[in-house]
This record gives C-alpha cells, sequence and structure tokens, in this order.
C-alpha cells in the first residue's frame, strides 16, 4: 500500500502551476466522460486517480503508513518527503553506484564526486533510513531486512563492487528489470564451486606463465602481450563455452594483437610448439623485421604472427560440434569489427532457398575484443555497432570486450577520449555496460555469464569494460617509464592476478599452499616440454614466395545461356501479384523490357543485370547484395524492390521467380563505406558460395573505406589465404558533376594490384556485363574465386551503345578487349591506335556515329580495354600485330594523367609497342583534384580530348590538354 502511495504522490509532483491546473481540467472532463481526453490520459488518471488541488496539498495527498498528522489521519508530509527521497536515493545508487566501485586496480582514475550517492545529499540521515520500510530502498530484495538502511547499504554494496554495472540507458523496460535482477540476486549469491575455481587459478597461470615464458625465452621479439588483462582468456573462453551451451554451433571472434597469441593458445587451442617455432624460427632481424617468422608464410607473402587467425573444432555431442573462427587481422586495429559482423551472418543464414535468407539468430554469435584507446577513437566502431537492429545486418547481439589496459601506446585516456569511460559510445545504442576489475576474476566470469545470457534472451549486443593495466610497454622493447614514469611505479610494486587470486584461494580454504604451486609447475612444465620439442627440429627455409598460378578457368567457364531459358526468366520477372500496384512510370519502363529480347531489340544495363541475377540464382548460386540504395539504384535502374503506390508494400520478382534456387538478399545499407563493405567482405569470406556485390553510392565515396580494401580485399589472399570473391560495383566517370562524383579513384586499384589478386574492369556494353557477373557467380568457392572491382556506369546506364542485343547473351562470352564495329578493316592503312577503357570509349564511338560518312577514318583503330587487371597481354598484342604500318599508339582517358589507368597501362603499352611505334597520351593533365566543378570548363576539356583523341594527323605528339591554350 505504501508504495501505491508514494508512486502516486511521485506522480503528480512533476505538475505544477499552469501544468497543474491544465492537468486538474483534463481531470473534470475525464470524470464526466473518459472518452473526451486523450487516452494517455486515460491511462494516467485510471491508475494514479484524481491529481491534488493545488500545490501545497500535492505534498500531502498520498498516504503512507508510516505517520500521520497529529489527530486528523492525514499522513505527514515530512514523512512522504523522506520516503521520496529514500526513492531517489535508492534509484541513484542503481544509476550512479558504478562511479564508486572497485573497478580501478592501480587506482588510477580521479575519484569521481560520490555526492549523488550520499544519503546527505537527499536530507536523509541514518536514522530517517531506519524508520523507513526496506522496500522504499530496495522493492523485491533477495534479503529480508529491518529497515531501509539495512537495504541501502546492501544495495550500494553490489552496484560498488568489482563490477560496475551500467543500465540506465537501457530503454527497454523488461530488459532493465532483467539486468537489475542479475546485478542484485543473482550473480551476488552466485559463488564458484571449489572445482571451477581451481581451474579459473589455472587458466589465470596459464595466461600469465605463457607470457612470462615467451619474454624471457625470446628475448626482445614484439608479442604484444595481455599482461595485465589476463583475466580476458577466462572470460573470452567462459563466454565461448556459455554461447555454446546455448546452441550457437558458431561462434566468430575479433581482436587486435593486444593479447592474441594468448588467446590462439588458450581459447583456441593453437598448441604452443606452433608458436614457439614462430618465434624460435624468426628470420635474421638484419634481413627481414622480427615481426616475420617462419609458419606463418604458408601463403604466397604471409603476415606477422599477431596478426593470424584461427579455427577450432569443439565436440558438443555425439553428432554435433561448434567451430569457433578468430578472424585476421591488421594493424588496424578495428577494422576487423564488421568482418567478424559478416561471418555471423553468414553462419546464421541458410540461402538454399528462394526469396530472402532465412536466418537463425541461435546458430553463431560474435565476440569482438576492443582496446579502449581504439573503442572511442576510431569511427569503424560506431559504424558496427549501428548494425545491432538493421534487418540487413543484425547477428542477433555481439559481446564485446573493451581490453582496457588504460592507455595507446603512450597516449592516457585524458588525451585520447572526451567520455569518462571508453566504452560511453556503446550508450547511444542502449547496450548494458559492465565495468570489471581485470584482478577480480571471479567477476570477470560472473560478468561472463550474464553477457551470455543476456545475448540468448535479447538478441542484443552486450559490453564488457574489462578495466585492468600493461604490464611493459606497448610491444615488449618498447619502456613505458619514459613516458608514464608514476604508473609504471604502481605497476612494478602490483602482483599478477594470478598471485592475487591464488592468495585470495589459500586464505579463504578453497585451496592449499601445495596445490597452487604445483598447478604453477605443471603449466611451467607443459611449457618447458613444447620449447624443447621445438628446439630438436630443424629450421626451415624463412621466406617462401609464389606467385598465383596462372588461371585457365576464368578464360573457360561457360557464361552463355539458351534463348528459350532467358526468356522463360524474362517473362517471370515481370509477373506481378494481381493485387500489387506498381507505380505507374516504373511499370511503363518495365514493361519495355518485355520485348528486349526480340530481334532488333537491345537489353540496356540494369536489364542485362537483372538477367545476370536470375540466371545465377537458377543455377544455384545464392546472391547478396547491398550499399546505400541499392533496392531501387542510386541511378534507378535496377528497381529490384518494387514499392505498392497505394499501399506502400514492397515486392521483390527475383523472389518469386520459379527458377531460383538460391536466396538473394537485396539490403539498402546505412550511410556507411568502410562498415557495410567490411561486412560484406566477412560475409563472402565465411560464405563463398554466395556470389557478394557492394554498391557505392558513387565511387567517388569508396575511399571511406580504403583500409578494408587496403588491408583486407586487396592484400586477404596473399597474406591470410582468406579467399573471395566479393564484387565492388562503383559507378565512375566525367559527366560534370564535380571533384565528388566523378572518380572511383582507378589508379588506386590499379596501384594495389599483383599476384593476380582480383579483377579490375571497366566495361563499356551490358553483354559485357552480364558475362562478367556469371564469371564471378560460377568461379565462387573455387581455387580461382577473386574479388572484382568494377567501374559501373552512370549516364552509360541508359545509352543506346551500351545495350545489348539478345545474341550477345546466349552466344560467346567476357571479352578482356573488345574493338570498336566499322573501323581498322583496312590494315594496312591503320597508322594510329587508340587505346582506352569505359566511359571514354563510348565517348568517342558516339562521336564516331555522328561523324560517320563525313571523315574518312582508314587510319584509325580504336580498341577498349574492358579487363585492365590481370592486363589482358595477349589480346592487346595480337591487335597490335595486326596492323604492320601502325606508327603510334595512343592511350586515352577522361581522367587525369596522373589518375585513372595512364600510370599503370603505360609502361606495359610500350612492352608491346612494336619498334619504332610513339606511345602517346591524350587525356587531362596532372590535377590534384579528381575533376572540375564547373559544367563548362567540363565540357571544353572532354570535348578537346575526344577530338584529338580523332584527329590522326597532328603535329602536336603531346596530346595532353592544356588549359592555357
Amino acid at each position: 500500500m505504501f508504495n501505491e502511495q508514494l508512486s502516486s504522490l511521485e506522480q503528480w509532483q512533476q505538475y505544477y502551476g499552469p501544468n497543474l491546473g491544465y492537468i486538474q481540467q483534463q481531470y473534470e472532463l475525464y470524470a464526466q466522460d473518459p472518452q473526451s481526453v486523450s487516452a494517455s490520459y486515460r491511462d494516467l488518471f485510471a491508475k494514479f486517480g484524481a491529481p491534488p488541488k493545488s500545490e501545497e496539498v500535492a505534498s500531502t495527498t498520498a498516504g503512507a503508513t508510516t505517520g500521520t498528522a497529529k489527530g486528523t489521519g492525514i499522513p505527514d508530509s515530512k514523512v512522504l518527503k523522506k520516503a521520496i527521497a529514500a526513492r531517489k536515493l535508492s534509484m541513484h545508487t542503481r544509476r550512479f553506484g558504478h562511479l564508486a566501485a572497485n573497478i580501478d586496480p592501480l587506482e588510477l582514475n580521479p575519484k569521481a564526486s560520490l555526492n549523488v550517492l550520499d544519503p546527505q545529499t537527499y536530507g536523509l540521515s541514518e536514522a530517517d533510513l531506519r524508520l523507513l520500510p526496506p522496500d522504499c530502498i530496495w522493492e523485491d530484495a533477495p534479503h529480508a531486512f529491518n529497515d531501509a538502511w539495512e537495504a541501502y547499504l546492501k544495495l550500494r554494496e553490489v552496484y560498488t563492487g568489482s563490477i560496475a554495472y551500467e543500465f540506465g540507458h537501457v530503454h527497454n523496460e523488461d530488459e532493465r528489470d532483467w539486468l537489475h535482477l542479475q546485478a542484485e540476486s543473482i550473480i551476488p549469491n552466485n559463488k564458484l564451486l571449489a572445482s571451477e575455481r581451481e581451474t579459473l587459478l589455472r587458466k589465470l597461470l596459464e595466461a600469465e606463465l605463457f607470457e612470462d615464458f615467451l619474454q624471457r625465452t625470446f628475448v626482445g621479439q614484439k608479442r604484444f602481450s595481455a599482461e595485465g588483462v589476463e583475466s580476458l582468456v577466462p572470460l573470452v573462453d567462459e563466454i565461448v563455452h556459455e554461447l555454446i551451451n546455448f546452441g550457437n554451433r558458431n561462434i566468430v571472434m575479433g581482436m587486435a594483437h593486444r593479447g592474441r597469441l594468448n588467446v590462439l593458445a588458450h581459447v583456441l587451442g593453437k598448441p604452443y610448439g606452433h608458436i614457439f617455432s614462430e618465434f624460435h624460427h624468426s628470420p635474421n632481424k638484419n634481413l627481414i623485421p622480427s615481426e616475420g617468422s617462419i609458419g606463418i608464410n604458408y601463403g604466397w607473402t604471409g603476415d606477422v604472427k599477431y596478426h593470424l587467425g584461427a579455427n577450432r573444432s569443439i565436440p558438443t555431442g555425439q553428432t554435433a560440434e561448434s567451430r569457433i573462427t578468430l578472424a585476421n587481422n591488421p594493424s588496424h586495429l578495428e577494422y576487423v569489427n564488421p568482418v567478424v559482423a559478416g561471418f555471423a551472418r553468414a553462419a546464421q543464414e541458410n540461402r538454399g532457398n528462394r526469396g530472402f535468407p532465412e536466418q537463425n539468430l541461435d546458430a553463431a554469435a560474435s565476440i569482438i575484443m576492443h582496446g579502449d584507446a581504439a573503442f572511442s577513437g576510431e569511427g569503424i566502431v560506431a559504424e558496427t555497432l549501428n548494425f545491432e537492429n538493421l534487418r540487413g545486418y543484425t547477428n542477433g547481439g555481439t559481446i564485446h570486450i573493451i581490453v582496457n589496459n588504460r592507455i595507446g601506446f603512450t597516449t592516457e585516456s585524458f588525451d585520447s577520449r572526451s567520455t569518462h569511460y571508453a566504452s560511453d559510445l556503446a550508450k547511444g545504442f542502449e547496450i548494458p555496460i559492465l565495468h570489471v576489475n581485470a584482478d577480480d576474476p571471479e567477476a570477470c566470469i560472473a560478468a561472463a555469464r550474464m553477457a551470455s545470457e543476456y545475448r540468448a534472451l535479447f538478441k542484443k549486443d552486450f559490453l564488457i569494460d574489462l578495466i585492468g593495466y600493461r604490464r611493459y610497454g606497448h610491444n615488449e622493447t618498447d619502456d613505458p617509464e619514459t613516458t608514464q614514469p608514476l604508473i609504471y611505479k604502481k605497476v612494478k610494486a602490483h602482483s599478477t592476478v594470478s598471485r592475487i587470486y591464488s592468495d585470495r584461494l589459500v586464505q579463504s580454504g578453497s585451496l592449499s599452499e601445495e596445490a597452487a604451486s604445483q598447478l604453477k609447475q605443471d603449466v611451467q612444465r607443459k611449457l618447458k616440454e613444447a620449447y624443447d620439442e621445438v628446439k630438436l627440429k630443424p629450421p626451415a627455409d624463412p621466406v617462401k614466395h609464389t606467385n598465383r598460378v596462372e588461371d585457365t578457368l576464368l578464360n573457360t567457364v561457360e557464361t552463355r545461356i539458351k534463348l528459350d531459358t532467358l526468356r522463360s526468366i524474362n517473362e517471370g520477372l515481370l509477373r506481378y501479384p494481381e493485387t500489387f500496384n506498381v507505380y505507374p512510370k516504373l511499370q511503363r519502363i518495365l514493361e519495355r523490357r518485355a520485348t528486349a529480347l526480340n530481334d532488333g531489340e537491345k537489353v540496356d544495363w540494369g536489364h542485362a543485370e537483372t538477367l545476370a541475377f536470375a540466371s545465377i540464382l537458377a543455377q544455384g548460386t545464392p546472391i547478396r547484395l547491398s550499399g546505400q540504395d541499392v533496392e531501387r539504384a542510386t541511378f534507378a535502374h535496377r528497381n529490384l524492390v518494387l514499392h505498392d503506390a497505394i499501399s506502400g508494400e514492397t515486392f521483390c520478382p527475383l523472389h518469386e521467380l520459379p527458377e531460383a534456387k538460391a536466396s538473394f538478399a537485396i539490403h539498402n545499407s546505412p550511410l556507411s563505406e568502410a562498415g557495410v563493405l567490411g561486412f560484406e567482405y566477412g560475409y563472402n569470406v565465411f560464405a563463398p558460395e554466395t556470389l557478394n556485390i557492394w554498391e557505392a553510392q558513387y565511387g567517388d565515396f569508396v575511399n571511406c573505406a580504403q583500409v578494408l580494401i587496403d588491408q583486407f580485399i586487396s592484400a586477404g589472399h596473399s597474406k591470410w589465404t582468406q579467399r573471395s570473391g566479393l564484387v565492388m560495383l562503383l559507378p565512375h566517370g566525367y559527366e560534370g558533376q564535380g571533384p565528388e562524383h566523378s572518380s572511383a579513384r582507378l589508379e588506386r586499384f590499379l596501384q594495389l594490384s599483383g599476384e593476380e589478386n582480383w579483377t579490375v574492369a571497366y566495361l563499356s556494353s551490358a553483354a559485357q556485363y552480364f558475362h562478367l557477373l556469371r564469371r564471378q557467380a560460377a568461379i565462387a568457392n573455387t581455387e580461382s574465386a577473386r574479388p572484382l572491382v568494377l567501374m559501373a556506369p552512370k549516364s552509360l546506364i541508359r545509352n543506346p551503345h551500351v545495350a545489348s542485343p539478345a545474341s550477345a547473351f546466349t552466344e560467346g562470352s567476357f571479352q578482356p578487349v573488345l574493338e570498336q564495329d566499322g573501323l581498322g578493316l583496312k590494315t594496312q592503312r591503320v597508322n594510329r591506335l587508340v587505346l582506352c577503357t569505359g566511359k571514354v570509349a563510348i565517348d568517342l564511338a558516339d562521336e564516331i556515329s555522328k561523324t560517320s560518312g563525313e571523315v574518312e577514318r582508314d587510319e584509325l583503330h580504336i580498341a577498349r580495354v574492358e579487363q585492365l587487371y590481370p592486363f589482358p597481354k595477349q589480346e592487346l598484342d595480337t591487335i597490335i600485330k595486326r596492323y604492320p604500318k601502325l606508327t603510334e599508339i595512343v592511350w586515352v582517358q577522361e581522367e587525369p594523367k596522373n589518375m585513372g589507368a595512364w600510370s599503370y597501362i603505360e609502361p606495359r603499352i610500350r612492352e608491346l609497342a612494336p619498334e619504332g611505334v610513339a606511345v602517346q597520351y591524350i587525356g587531362r593533365p596532372d590535377r590534384s583534384s579528381p575533376a572540375s566543378g564547373y559544367q563548362q570548363v567540363h565540357t571544353l576539356e572532354q570535348n578537346y580530348i575526344i577530338s584529338h583523341a580523332l584527329q590522326v594527323n597532328t603535329q602536336n605528339k603531346q596530346l595532353a590538354y592544356n588549359s592555357g591554350r
């Protein structure tokens, strides 16, 4: 009864002045006719009754069982005010108790003001609280208390221990109630068994002694140790086993290099001997950097040992097993986050049926370990956190762990973030947060269990901020005392966590000193035995470098399709539910596709893409397509998700296609490049049988994802033998739209090309796109798989010169080089060969079509280099040798001379050019900006490039556009 009255009083106290008058007026209307006021007011009055008549009365209207005004029966307002103050104290203890929690092993943080937890702040004394019932402070408490004072002391103890809880930002009431129940009742009352404590101590000793052994045995070698946060190992191990117990058969993990070797050894079970061999056989430091090691160069070029991932299978029954995967990650720290998110989504989806893939959130779960400085400092973290509730990217919740050693290289937290905690970014995504003292391993186990259960129940992210310290420098050759002398005085005087926990167990009688000593000796013996075994093995050749073998599958795969099959698929794509109302303007556009395969008709770029997708699904290859606005496409050429013009409901023809034998996922993405591209790469690596496509809104924006391109997509196979067939569609072309809507930076992809790591193409026909997509799907999940970087069209999407007849789809295959129709027929007269790629080739074709019949062009031939990398050397050599009277080979491009393909293509053309044949360039001069921001300037430059490319008899052999002319 008391709490009901107290709640009523608290409710009306928020209304005063004119607001109180208004609420009184609404109640009078409600009393006459409840339907005359809004539903929210009806609910309010039904629950709390009439509001007080005045502000003065408001302080005395709620009844209380603890006191009344003498002789009146009216509750004592002083008692009620004390009760309200006690309720505030209770609420703030739950919300701000973390400020007083014991979560700082070295006591490095400045002390926060704790007035918010002091009863005196609310006008309360111990005597006041002893007069109040305990449920003023703690309703549904797990223990019986005599009064509110006892309840307050216990509640404060709960929220200021070795685990600090931050749940106030979680809006969902059911989740918040569950979180508080765990903090207040479950965790305090769940103690580890004696056997569990012994196992925990063993894990701590394994983590600590492993690092110590490496430090003493391999002096001066980098390892980025976990010392100071050794509790990470049992924490992650516990989460893995809890998630497996909840039915997750795939556990995918990502982390930076701090503590990575320890996690590999003690969570993924990588043998000590394998790790030691990477140190023991490390190459001569004078020749090869010390980060390199034998045993990791199993790919083409390899990577350092603390970037490598691993896989482990754990039997979980007679027929089932769970797979644990730690993703490879470069030194770009947090950029593995979206990759891991993609891993998890791929592991959760069944792609074997048409329609969207069927997702089972319990099939896989993800764990990501972050650095404290990186979590708040790198934007990719926020991009990845944003995936949590997005239908195209959610994976049912990631358990995040901040491996918080309080320092980033030499930078302390006051210089690296503006927030109180490293974890504060997560509050904006309503992610529950636990701050845990890394020196209390039992608290770490409790946090692991809570996080795992929350993920299982609510399918949302959870964050554990594991607060420890760093025992050595950023790497073990670095001296941290030069920059943090005071901190490292504390570090040197501070016991390790295994010693702290061992002493605790001995003092409590849970373990004898002899048993603790024996555990340590057992771990040391295993380390020594593993190392002794490695020393007996002869060192291997420290460098293994092999070039990729020439791939014949790319040139032999069948991509043409029978006309009857193509027509049948096309008919299915134009079939909609009878009740579906296609937007009239769009319907007319789509209906034109019905006859596009007839004689005399042509298929445009968007139609060719849809036919390619449909035919790929018909062959049983699943497709996933994502990016900003991909459902419609930035240039409105795709329209694969139709919106009912009346109801707004959606329909995707590819989901109902009778021939489809696999899933088709299409998702508009958040406004993110790095996060989304990383997600798609991770998805594709984990599900390599899928044709994975990411489309940039404009190709220019792909530079926001440059780290993913440099470190993962271009080099993932070379460094880690990590295969991907990811397709990147990057709209590119100079159309007078300024520097940020012209260039996808073709030059960067060509600069990164090597070891046949991917295909880079810039196409000029719809049929070429059709065949290239089908080829990419055909090589998925084979040794030939590699990413495809495609400079996608913009205005060319609807250019008639790009459209292709039906015969181009039913015959032939992808051609790395195309030749301009109608030119080069008189081989003895051609003296200029123009080479180009992409849009400028269509501009040349358009100009030729306008002037055909007016200009004699027997001396000119044009070849389009559709595939820039791998370079089509043989095809171009054949063309060049066809013309014995050549005097010049000219490369024509729209991009400035220091951009585009020229720097890449020039030495390759010179290698092919016969003796005496000049190699020339036509295009814009070197520029700092990709394009002009003025339409008139663009048009002038473009006209100059096209006209000079087609002028055979020119005296100016340096044909770069010069703005001074």
